[in-house]
C-alpha cells in the first residue's frame, strides 16, 4: 500500500513540474506579443448591460488589420472584423465590418468606422464597436501588412482562388509593398487556385476595384483568415508552440498570457472544427451616399445590431432572420 501511494505521489510530482515547465516555456513565448494596456471596464469600453447578458459562453475579440507601412504611422483599420469563440456552438466566427460603415466615434462625430483607430488606436476602436453596434469586446489583436505577411508565410503559405479580374490588381498592391522594403517577390500571372506567400496573400486582401469594391474586399480577408486558422488547426500539438513562436512577434494585443492560453486550450479541448464567416451591414440594409464630397456607407444601425447579435451570440445565420 505504502509502495503505490509512493509511486502515486511520485507521478503527481512529475505531472505537476511538467505542466509547469509547459506553462513557463509558453509564457517565454508569449512574452515576444507586443503587449499593450488598455482599459478593460464596461464604462470606459462602452459595453452596455444588455450586451454583457448574452455573453454566456460567447468570447468577442477585435482583428485590426492596420494600414501602417512605416513604424509609428498614424493608422486606420483597413480590415475590421470581430473573432467570436463560441464555447455553445463549438464553433469560430469571423465578421468583417465594411470601413467606411458610418458611424459615431467619440469625440469626433458621425464618420467611417475605420477613422476610429486612427483616432485614438485600439481603446477607440473598441469603444466604437461597442457603442454603435452594443458588443461586449473587451481584447483585441491587432497586425500590421508585413506582420499579416510574415504569419502566412510562417504557416508556409495559403491556397486561395484568384478571379481573371483579380489578377489586374494583384501584382500592383505586390510590386507597391516590395518597394518599400526593396525586395523582389515573384507577380502573378495566371488566375485559378494556386498556393501564394505572405505577400501575395496580403496583396490579394487589399484588392478592392473589382466591381463588387469593398464587400468584395472583405470576402477577400475573411477567406485569407480562414485559410490561416485552418492551416493552424491542422498543426500538431508538437509542433504549435514553434508555430506560435514564429507567429507571434507580428502581432499587439491587450490580452494576458492566460487569457491567450484559455482561449488556445478551449480551440483544442472544444474540437471546433467549423470556422463560419460573415459581413455586416448586410446587402439591402445600406446604401453608399457622398457627403461633403466623401463616400459613406449609410446602413440601418437597429437592423444590424440584431442580425449581428443574431449571428454572433446566437449562431443564427442573417439570410435566416426575419
Amino acid at each position: 500500500m505504502k509502495k503505490n501511494c509512493k509511486i502515486i505521489f511520485t507521478t503527481i510530482i512529475v505531472l505537476v513540474i511538467a505542466i509547469g515547465a509547459i506553462i513557463s516555456c509558453f509564457n517565454a513565448e508569449l512574452s515576444k506579443v507586443n503587449k499593450v494596456k488598455i482599459p478593460k471596464n464596461n464604462s470606459e469600453l462602452n459595453i452596455s448591460n444588455s450586451s454583457t447578458k448574452e455573453d454566456n459562453g460567447i468570447i468577442n475579440i477585435a482583428l485590426f488589420g492596420i494600414d501602417r507601412r512605416y513604424k509609428d504611422e498614424a493608422s486606420r483599420s483597413d480590415a475590421l472584423m470581430i473573432l467570436t469563440l463560441d464555447k455553445k456552438h463549438k464553433k469560430l466566427k469571423i465578421s468583417s465590418i465594411m470601413r467606411d460603415s458610418y458611424v459615431n466615434v467619440d469625440g469626433y462625430g458621425m464618420t467611417k468606422v475605420t477613422h476610429a483607430y486612427a483616432y485614438g488606436g485600439p481603446t477607440l476602436a473598441i469603444k466604437t464597436l461597442n457603442k454603435n453596434f452594443d458588443l461586449n469586446i473587451k481584447d483585441y489583436v491587432t497586425v500590421d501588412f508585413f506582420g499579416f505577411e510574415k504569419i502566412i508565410d510562417s504557416v508556409g503559405g495559403i491556397e486561395i482562388n484568384i478571379t481573371p479580374e483579380e489578377i489586374k490588381y494583384i501584382n500592383g498592391y505586390i510590386k507597391e509593398t516590395s518597394k518599400i522594403e526593396n525586395a523582389s517577390i515573384p507577380l502573378i500571372n495566371n488566375p485559378g487556385l494556386q498556393k501564394v506567400n505572405g505577400r501575395q496573400a496580403v496583396a490579394y486582401t487589399r484588392i478592392r476595384y473589382t466591381a463588387g469594391g469593398d464587400f468584395e474586399r472583405t470576402q477577400r480577408q475573411r477567406n485569407v483568415l480562414i485559410a490561416v486558422l485552418n492551416k493552424i488547426k491542422k498543426i500538431s500539438s508538437t509542433s504549435i508552440v514553434n508555430v506560435v513562436s514564429e507567429l507571434l512577434p507580428y502581432t499587439e494585443t491587450n490580452m494576458s498570457n492566460t487569457d491567450i492560453l484559455k482561449m488556445l486550450t478551449s480551440i483544442y479541448t472544444l474540437g471546433i472544427k467549423d470556422i463560419g464567416e460573415q459581413r455586416f451591414p448586410l446587402d439591402g440594409y445600406c446604401d453608399g451616399k457622398m457627403i461633403d464630397n466623401v463616400w459613406y456607407l449609410m446602413f440601418d444601425l437597429n437592423a444590424t445590431k440584431n442580425q449581428m447579435h443574431k449571428y454572433i451570440f446566437e449562431d443564427i445565420k442573417p439570410n435566416s432572420i426575419k
